[in-house]
């Protein structure tokens, strides 16, 4: 902008020389009268010029902002559904991952108080767990070498132990038995 404005005055200068240097001699009135007119027309045509080139110059700076901020505006709003979809998806695995990890887990559970309830119903039907029979040491055994959790087999032992201690709390026992290995 700076080199237009130079351009501009340099040849203003200069087309003023040639007219001054090829013009014959004039009177002092009319040298100073002329040379007030280019004077005038020299900043006109600069202040013109001026006025074009910050106008460009506001445009072009416009335009530019004007992209740079859509451009940015749709970088953000892609940026915005990315993270959303991925989050969205992140979300779904993680519930799917939950469901799938609460069935094995209630299978689990399952299977486990289902073994408790067979090998409860398998010491009564062997007569090894009556009101007037008790085999502590098959029980025992029968326990030990099962899948009961390691808690289970603990209360279990537990209460063996006390039939054992005092055989006439056979038949209250059995049914802690029974409410211990059903409801794992």
């Amino acid at each position: 902008m700076s080199r237009l404005l130079l351009i501009v005055a340099i040849a203003v200068i200069g087309g003023g020389a040639y007219y001054f240097a090829t013009k014959p001699e004039p009177t002092p009135a009319e040298q100073l009268q002329s040379a007030a007119e280019d004077a005038s027309e020299a900043v006109g045509e600069a202040a013109s010029a001026i006025q074009e080139g910050a106008a460009d110059a506001v445009e072009a700076a416009t335009e530019q902002a004007s992209e740079a901020a859509s451009s940015i505006a749709d970088q953000a709003s892609e940026a915005a559904s990315s993270v959303s979809e991925q989050a969205s998806d992140a979300a779904t695995s993680l519930t799917e991952q939950a469901n799938d990890a609460a069935s094995a887990a209630g299978d689990q559970v399952a299977a486990l108080a289902g073994q408790g309830q067979e090998l409860f119903n398998s010491w009564v039907q062997d007569g090894m767990l009556t009101a007037q029979n008790f085999d502590y040491d098959a029980i025992v055994t029968s326990v030990q070498e099962s899948a009961l959790s390691q808690d289970i087999k603990t209360q279990v032992m537990k209460i063996l132990d006390e039939i054992k201690a005092s055989p006439e709390l056979v038949v209250a026992k059995i049914q802690d038995l029974r409410n211990l290995m059903t409801q794992q």
